[in-house]
């Protein structure tokens, strides 16, 4: 698409925006700090994206960093019946004009200022600049409030509606993250000579303070997610020196928040303190989803992941809390996923995306990987299909398409992505070939030209709809005369230089499974040859292992993917996990179990990816998911899958979805909107206190869910064995 054509596309579709965003605007809603959009989300980005540290040292990112536009200019247009004060509180140096004069209107020059508007039809403009914090502005007068009604300009040439977030006090301009904050106190303190080794008891994140600290000297202060680390001294990853001198006692708190369970404390001779504590810092979200279940290892590894998610979570969706504190699209794309099934915190969803896409120009991958950006574009249609919200996939459109063009680009002359030497192609971290054209690769690819259809489609851009719904079929085609191997039922791996390599790797099959690419014949196959095969090189990252284990709960495999958990989630519990870890081999010995890339301490122990089970366990054994957007259809499908019972429950935007089962009974309670279909297996007809249960195969039942906030319940006779 030439770049005259990506514009005029853009113009139509913020139109749309605007159409979507004006429906809901409640006009008596309180003013609220807008900035041009998406450029908080940016700059915040660019502030914790330089928080890493590695022994003293910043480690910034790899890829480019976009930041705030900071010459911006807003506008409204006014009909007052009669004069009216308005009320500005501006992040940057200002001016404001009307109705075109070149004459500023006078204002005090205070940090709350006003200015007079005159009764009439007006059109209020106002100039801020600002180079190191996000140009922002607040208004709210007797019928005047900055919301998303205002227009924004970073001039050029375009007008689009003001973003907004969570900051509604005219005094506190959008800066600082508002975290919430918890003080933890030390469940045990172990004193030798010259050092204090301070045990937090689980994994956490934040600051550490001293109470009643006195004297002169330096205070060191070496960081573990193990103990074994924070005993290493300067070989743990993270560290902090306080010069002190207080002749008085006081409080000091360290400066950097860090990720942390242990803190080896040297401290010079001569000063002294009370106690340490922490100040924990979280992100405040609603735990919405649980599952408990007959199986208390089960339960232990439900509650270890959901505060692995937690501490992940915070201005954005972070891989790890000590390494990397970083936004990776591939690692994002999971915690979404688990998010849906336990916060449903979508805020933090939104943030993320428009974090990692960036601004325009498109010159590299998001995250220079290839893999990650087709990840972004699989994460907005599970976005869309569990919010329905239309109008923030229509302000992402634009960037949607230009990011396209830039893949549509870069194929070759099959039609297919290959890494370009700036290009880095993941997909695991395992030994596999990642030139040429990569199976793995082209699966993505193709459902990312799908999305882009149905969102054109939805947006009414029916041109690109077409494009990119012909360019999925002819692909995805493709795909399956290159790879799909009839004979030995599973995708090869890939092809370099025309010259096709058979390697049998879990990856294409798998992402083929879960993406509803294969028949019932074809998913036989790759669960027997690929899957379950033992042959196979084994997968050994939580990344892909959440992946894996995905692809075969498609299959049914359930009780197998149970006893998956037990053994490779529960194996972390076992050597004293608190959260779970970038990536655990059983086989290792344990002095081995936390180095990684060539460092003793380098490996996460709290790592977003980690935290699958909550999204296997909340999918796949309580059987929730929307079948259309914002659940206005879902489909209930519990499984046993090798427990005796379970009871959970489902966020929606509407309520949450409650499932219980057991060998004789199902219990479900509905959201407040949605219709909702209940299958299940039966040996005979079962009962149930509402509706019509209908046959729709040997054993198997469906029932529909109609009534909102209702309890249905089934009997189960003889309940078919497992």
């Amino acid at each position: 698409m030439a770049e005259s054509r990506i514009r005029a596309v853009q113009a139509k579709v913020y139109i749309r925006i605007e159409a979507l965003e004006m429906d809901g605007i409640d006009k008596n809603h309180k003013a609220t700090w807008i900035w041009y959009p998406n450029d908080y989300e940016l700059w915040l980005h660019v502030q914790v994206s330089m928080k890493r540290q590695f022994r003293g040292y910043i480690c910034p990112p790899f890829w480019r960093m976009d930041t705030a536009y900071s010459n911006v200019m807003f506008r409204k247009k006014l009909k007052l019946e009669r004069p009216e004060s308005l009320t500005l509180s501006v992040q940057g140096a200002f001016v404001v004009h009307l109705d075109g004069s070149m004459l500023p209107m006078p204002y005090e020059r205070k940090p709350i200022t006003s200015v007079l508007i005159p009764a009439g039809e007006h059109e209020l403009v106002v100039k801020v600049f600002m180079d190191t914090a996000v140009p922002a502005l607040y208004a709210a007068g007797e019928t005047i409030t900055s919301d998303g009604t205002w227009e924004v300009t970073c001039h050029n040439g375009q007008w689009l509606n003001a973003g907004s977030d969570r900051f509604d006090d005219p005094a506190s301009p959008p800066g600082a993250f508002p975290f919430a904050y918890e003080t933890v106190h030390p469940v045990h303190v172990a004193k030798a000579k010259g050092t204090v080794l301070v045990d937090f008891g689980q994994e956490t994140f934040g600051y550490v303070t001293f109470l009643e600290l006195k004297g002169r000297g330096v205070i060191r202060l070496y960081y573990g997610e193990s103990m074994e680390e924070a005993l290493a001294g300067e070989e743990a990853e993270t560290s902090d020196e306080l010069e002190i001198d207080f002749t008085e006692p006081q409080s000091l708190t360290t400066p950097v928040t860090r990720a942390f369970r242990y803190v080896q404390i040297r401290a010079d001779e001569g000063l002294t303190w009370q106690s340490v504590q922490h100040e924990y810092e979280y992100l405040p979200m609603e735990r919405r989803g649980s599952f408990r279940c007959s199986d208390e290892r089960i339960n232990r590894i439900w509650e270890v992941a959901v505060r692995t998610l937690q501490l992940t979570t915070m201005e954005f969706m972070y891989d790890g809390m000590k390494r990397d504190r970083w936004v990776w699209s591939g690692d994002a794309y999971q915690s979404f996923m688990m998010n849906n099934y336990v916060f449903f915190d979508q805020a933090v969803t939104r943030r993320t995306l428009v974090a990692l896409r960036g601004k325009d120009p498109v010159n590299m991958h998001i995250n220079t990987i290839m893999d990650y950006t087709f990840y972004w574009f699989i994460s907005y249609h599970d976005y869309y299909l569990h919010t329905g919200d239309l109008a923030f996939i229509s302000s992402s459109y634009p960037n949607m398409l230009s990011l396209m063009e830039f893949c549509l680009k870069r194929r070759n002359t099959d039609g297919m992505m290959e890494g370009y030497p700036e290009d880095w192609v993941f997909i695991d971290w395992a030994d596999m070939e990642k030139r040429g054209e990569v199976c793995a690769e082209q699966l993505l690819f193709c459902r990312s030209l799908e999305i882009m259809g149905t969102f054109a489609g939805l947006l009414g851009d029916g041109g690109n709809e077409q494009k990119f719904t012909d360019l999925a079929q002819e692909l995805r085609s493709r795909i399956f005369e290159l790879f799909w191997d009839e004979e030995r039922g599973a995708f090869l791996h890939g092809r370099l230089d025309g010259k096709i390599n058979d390697r049998i790797l879990k990856y294409p099959s798998m992402f083929a499974l879960r993406l509803g690419y294969l028949n019932n014949a074809q998913s036989e196959l790759v669960a027997r040859n690929v899957l379950l095969n033992e042959s196979v090189q084994k997968i050994t990252t939580p990344f892909m292992r959440y992946f894996e284990l995905e692809a075969l709960c498609e299959i049914g495999q359930q009780t197998h993917v149970l006893h998956e958990m037990r053994e490779y989630w529960g194996g972390m519990l076992d050597l004293g996990a608190t959260t779970f870890w970038e990536e655990y081999d059983p086989g290792q010995p344990a002095e081995l179990q936390y180095d990684m890339y060539g460092d003793k301490y380098r490996k996460s122990l709290c790592h977003a990816w980690g935290a699958a089970p909550l999204y296997l366990l909340g999918k796949y054994w309580t059987g929730v998911r929307p079948e259309a957007s914002g659940y206005s259809q879902y489909r209930v499908e519990p499984c046993l899958g090798g427990l005796e019972w379970f009871e959970g429950t489902v966020p929606t935007q509407d309520g949450e979805i409650k499932v219980f089962m057991d060998r004789s009974r199902i219990a479900v309670f509905t959201n407040a909107v949605g219709v909702g279909t209940l299958r299940f297996k039966s040996e005979t007809y079962p009962e149930t206190n509402e509706g019509e249960i209908r046959q729709i195969g040997s054993g198997e039942y469906e029932l529909e869910l109609v009534r909102p906030a209702f309890a249905y319940e089934v009997r189960i006779k003889h309940p078919i064995s497992e």
